[in-house]
């Protein structure tokens, strides 16, 4: 099952009662083999034209709780898992997105990762190794913020992090980034082939946009805690990670896991932008709850008439 991405240019989709919130796949998707340029081709303050946040609002609680309805199916049905991954510059609304757009999800049926600095154990291993480990199983949501992708934006923008991989000369040899693309590809068309639908999403926040957020957990003191001198570090290198996204965006969307790229600034638009494409992703999907057969049936209508038969 593939996402089947719609890069019609024209097609537009309604958002909410109003209608008045519209936009197109092709605004946020990255076509496959597509060069990208982030700041050509995808505006971080984009909201279809349109500045309808209760519209917005709106089909993002729609869109929240029939995913809670096809999530069920989909833990009943036991044969699809279904991995979200998120990356982004910090203060790009990761974990806000997570909390609004996954909040009528079973817990039961829905695990999130969150991939910091690699330990001494993972190390020790190949790259995709700890990400192996957190995969969903069949009739799980599986969601990292940020993943495997990391080995090819921070490790990259930052030499000092791919000498403590301890890799073999030869490995070295060539383009190690181009090497990598392509086994990340390969291990995303496993997974594909193995019944994972793999989505992907940036959060693409721009560097006027983050400044503010930064201030205001500066300024706010209830929102002290969320701020990190690390995050403020990284913002040095904010072209070097542009320049990242944009290979690892060019190299790494295909059609069975390609990149949406969502404006950010806005993060009403973010959420509904997330939930249109993750809804839209299980309506694809061939989900039915289970079919007993004719002989479970007659067990469970005897059963039905042992229990009302019980005195009580």
């Amino acid at each position: 099952m593939k996402l089947d991405v719609d890069f019609d240019k024209k097609r537009k989709f309604p958002v909410g009662e109003s209608g008045q919130v519209k936009f197109r796949f092709r605004d946020i998707a990255v076509e496959p083999g597509s060069s990208v340029s982030l700041k050509k081709d995808f505006d971080p303050n984009f909201t279809g034209g349109y500045d309808d946040k209760s519209g917005a609002l709106e089909q993002v609680a729609s869109n929240v709780q029939r995913l809670s309805e096809m999530q069920q199916i989909l833990y009943a049905q036991d044969t699809y898992a279904i991995l979200i991954i998120f990356q982004a510059m910090d203060a790009a609304g990761k974990d806000g997105a997570i909390r609004h757009v996954m909040s009528g999800i079973n817990p039961q049926g829905c695990h999130v990762t969150s991939f910091k600095s690699p330990s001494a154990e993972d190390l020790d291993h190949d790259y995709l190794w700890r990400a192996s480990k957190a995969l969903p199983g069949r009739g799980m949501i599986g969601i990292f913020n940020r993943s495997y992708y990391e080995e090819v934006l921070a490790v990259r923008v930052h030499p000092e992090f791919l000498a403590k991989q301890k890799l073999p000369p030869e490995t070295r040899k060539g383009s190690i980034w181009q090497g990598r693309f392509k086994e990340i590809n390969n291990f995303e068309k496993y997974l594909w082939h193995n019944g994972t639908i793999v989505l992907k999403f940036f959060l693409n926040i721009s560097k006027d946009e983050q400044k503010k957020r930064f201030l205001s957990r500066i300024d706010e003191p209830d929102k002290n805690w969320k701020f990190s001198t690390a995050d403020y570090e990284e913002r040095k290198y904010w072209d070097d990670y542009q320049k990242a996204f944009e290979d690892m965006l060019e190299n790494t969307s295909t059609e069975w896991a390609p990149w949406f790229v969502i404006p950010a600034d806005n993060k009403w638009f973010a959420r509904l932008a997330i939930s249109v494409v993750v809804s839209s992703a299980l309506e694809r999907l061939d989900l039915s709850m289970p079919v007993v057969d004719d002989k479970q049936k007659q067990r469970l209508e005897e059963i039905r008439d042992q229990l009302l038969a019980e005195q009580d």
